[in-house]
């Protein structure tokens, strides 16, 4: 996509975030820049100006990983910015002890140095530590200490030698607009005129926000910090030498301060800040009283782990004010109804500088060159953005900071939010529900449980065991050899419709979709620079009317971005109004058949075909689909008839043996047919052919957006990995080695149940993605011998789907 012409911009918040975006607008050439905050400058009194400054790199997701290592590589260039003192993590526990050695594992996946310790080697860092206490570490050298104030003016003063300006004690109270667009903010003081307006105002995001009608699903928490009494073992002739220390089985983590400690606490409960509370005739309204009672029981645990703390005193300390989410991403993106009007918002010192580079290049190049779907704002659903959601997810990621969470774990309130049709069946049946964009989804059912009895089966580690059950096995094989009922109705459905569908469609996707009404057609969404922004079936039901099949908010928002301006096409999601059963076995037909008096056979509804029917009295949309790689339907309807359509599959079921399966056995059967999830097997940063969906791109269709920027020849591809040993099963995110060196990670993994053999999908160099290539994967400190496989693993030829 090309440039846009440099724009007039204004950026509310002059803090870390406000200062780097400043900077990196500035650099890329668009010099007209103005940065307003509430507070003088540079020590606003928002959460950079009291921030302890921890710099730390490792984080379960890429795309953090990457925020924080750019930040780390930027402010090491900015004079007296930044202290790279390394970081410590130490365990207390085995379980911590277990998840410093995954941790150690995605930090080498994203690129990130760092050594797994014994005990005697923290100790030899960090002499102050009881060694008795600590049974191993993690020490990442790369990692720091940045001083937040300065690390912001040194930006702001980068980018005010380019021309740009900022002005402190300036409240904004209005942001201008006319016809849908942003053209200025109105201050207490003065008015400003905008191209693009950017909120970086931190916790008071959501107040900016509401300037525009936009929901900034944050919520402003208190976090505590106290600087210890002088100790006598530190150094007072330097800052901080030693690395940053984390306990996070209890919640800590410690700095140096010269001759004293910094102390900051996860440890208490959560305390939701009222901005209507918060003071605004001192210059740091973000430092609240200490509650010291809230810090009694994280100081015992401080003098437990460091000895050298007995005799001393909490000397000062305050709650600070942080911004949380309800998922612990960042909220980034531009406003959909307000054009120009965009979010930075709850990003940490850690993440700041990378935040920041990716949206100046989002602003001006209308593309990030780090993906950023985790950190859309668009990415919520609208019941959370419910107040009340939004407080509740917020507090419970501010409790989970330090927590060891397993990557299927769900969250645990509020709950049941939202249920199919089917929910009440389901519970009869035993459901195990897991959790997803607050969707209950069963993941097994314990009516199968007898089904299981006498599999032969490899014993799992205790994590890999977690939200598992030997009955996802049974459910596998049930689909394979009968048949099977999915509940697929948490997926997104959206209506297209209008003279202009079709055009709309065929411009915006991949693939042809210039069929006769009745056809189905498996088609991918680019971005501007040919990454995979989703993929999609899309059902032409009639001349002017597709139901396309999407993978969440994200695609709805990026459609109805580039919608035609003529009124010649409507979006509507229809998701909440439906319901879906994926009837899937090599008994599908026979179950449905006599259930109707449409043709379901082979020749009469051939595969990637949809038809309307009647299932009995249901109308139901039927396409013939299947993710697990079996012969079957999704059969639409609306939810009010979606339990009488459930009971009379069901019903017609008995005498074929039909079971309800859930998302467990599924994955493991879309996995052994080679089929991707998006967001987890490919991202906007992979093109279609290095992610194996070349099949899915028609160059001689007609111009699509992305179209320019595809090329055929991937550096990376992702590849089907076959792990040697029964027993060795991946979750995802591990890392792969080739002749001891990391080359690329995992992304998918689940044992496939019909192979007998455990599957990983990983993206390796492409002269390493070859069938037969021999390659490891990093499990928890073990590595595991595995081979590149063709694919996909099971039935190849599609005969089972296509019968």
């Amino acid at each position: 996509m090309p440039a846009k012409v440099s724009a007039k911009v204004i950026v509310i918040g002059a803090g870390i975030v406000g200062c780097s975006l400043a900077d990196e607008l500035t650099e890329r050439g668009w010099t007209d820049v103005t940065v307003l905050d509430q507070g003088p400058l540079f020590a606003t009194g928002g959460s950079s100006s009291h921030a302890p400054g921890l710099v730390f790199q490792t984080n379960p997701s890429k795309t953090m990983t990457t925020f924080a290592s750019y930040t780390v590589q930027k402010f090491c260039a900015l004079d007296g910015a930044f202290n790279q003192v390394g970081g410590l993590e130490v365990a207390t526990t085995p379980k911590r002890l277990a998840e410093l050695e995954r941790r150690h594992g995605f930090a080498s996946a994203w690129g990130v140095r760092g050594d797994l310790l014994s005990p005697q080697e923290c100790v030899e860092l960090w002499p102050l530590l009881d060694k008795d206490m600590v049974l191993g570490g993690f020490h990442t050298p790369d990692d720091g200490l940045a001083k937040a104030v300065r690390a912001g003016e040194a930006q702001a003063q980068r980018a005010m030698a380019r021309g740009a300006v900022f002005h402190g004690n300036q409240p904004v109270v209005e942001i201008l607009q006319e016809n849908g667009r942003v053209v200025g903010v109105r201050t207490e003081h003065d008015t400003f005129a905008a191209d693009v307006v950017v909120s970086a105002a931190g916790f008071w995001g959501q107040r900016v926000g509401a300037m525009v009608g936009m929901t900034v699903p944050l919520i402003p928490l208190a976090h505590q910090y106290v600087r210890t009494s002088r100790l006598s073992e530190l150094d007072d002739s330097r800052e901080a030498g030693r690395p940053i220390l984390r306990h996070q089985d209890r919640d800590l983590y410690f700095r140096e301060h010269h001759d004293r400690l910094g102390v900051g606490s996860y440890a208490h409960r959560p305390m939701p800040v009222d901005l209507d509370d918060l003071r605004d005739d001192g210059p740091m309204p973000s430092m609240l009283e200490f509650t010291e009672a809230d810090f009694a029981e994280p100081w015992q645990d401080c003098r437990n782990l460091l000895p050298a703390l007995g005799d001393a005193k909490v000397e000062e300390g305050f709650n600070g004010i942080f911004s949380f989410t309800p998922d612990g991403f960042p909220l980034l993106g531009e406003s959909r109804e307000v054009k120009g009007f965009w979010l930075a918002e709850a990003v940490w010192v850690t993440h700041s500088a990378g935040v920041a580079r990716a949206v100046a290049e989002w602003i001006v190049d209308g593309q990030s060159t780090v993906e950023l779907h985790e950190c859309d704002v668009h990415r919520f659903e609208d019941v959370q953005l419910a107040p009340d959601y939004i407080a509740e997810r917020g507090c419970q990621n501010f409790v989970e900071v330090y927590d060891i969470l397993h990557p299927l774990q769900p969250m645990e309130s509020p709950r049941p939010l939202r249920v199919s049709p089917f929910y009440q069946r389901q519970r009869e049946l035993g459901a195990v529900f897991l959790e997803a964009t607050g969707w209950e989804r069963p993941h097994w059912f314990e009516s199968n449980a007898h089904l299981a009895e006498g599999l032969d089966l490899p014993e799992r580690d205790e994590w890999s065991a977690r939200f598992w059950s030997p009955i996802a096995a049974a459910e596998a094989r049930h689909t394979r050899e009968k048949v099977a009922l999915y509940d697929m109705t948490p997926l997104k459905r959206l209506e297209v419709a209008g003279p202009g569908a079709l055009d709309f469609l065929q411009r915006m996707t991949t693939n042809n979709l210039a069929k006769k009404p009745g056809a189905v057609t498996y088609t991918l969404l680019l971005d501007h620079t040919g990454g995979v922004r989703s993929d999609l079936t899309v059902a032409r039901l009639a001349k002017d009317r597709f139901q396309v099949g999407a993978n969440g908010n994200l695609d709805l928002d990026w459609l109805t971005r580039h919608l035609p301006d003529d009124g010649s096409v409507q979006i509507r999601d229809i998701t909440a109004g439906t319901c879906c059963i994926g009837l899937w076995g090599p008994l599908a037909r026979d179950l449905v058949q006599p259930l109707t008096q449409e043709d379901f056979s082979h020749k009469g509804f051939g595969y990637f075909k949809a038809k309307r029917a009647y299932l009995k009295n249901i109308p139901v949309t039927a396409m013939r689909l299947s993710y697990v790689g079996e012969l079957g339907w999704e059969l639409y309807t609306t939810a009010d008839l979606g339990q009488r359509l459930w009971d009379v599959l069901w019903e017609a079921g008995q005498e074929h043996g039909v079971i309800a399966a859930g998302r467990s056995a599924f994955n493991s059967l879309r996995l052994e047919k080679g089929y991707r999830a998006w967001g987890t097997d490919m991202t906007p940063e992979h093109d279609p052919y290095a992610a194996g969906l070349g099949f899915a791109v028609r160059m001689d269709s007609g111009d699509f957006l992305g179209r320019d920027a595809l090329r055929d020849a991937p550096e990376q591809r992702l590849a089907c990995l076959t792990l040697d040993a029964r027993e060795h099963v991946a979750l995802g995110k591990e890392p792969v080695y080739s002749n001891g060196e990391v080359v690329g990670y995992v992304t998918s993994a689940a044992y496939g149940y019909t192979i007998d053999k455990p599957i990983a999908y990983a993206w390796l160099p492409s002269a390493l993605a070859e069938p037969g290539a021999r390659v490891e994967i990093g499990y928890f400190g073990h590595r595991y011998p595995a081979t590149v496989a063709a694919e996909p693993l099971f039935d190849p030829e599609m005969t089972r789907i296509r019968r």
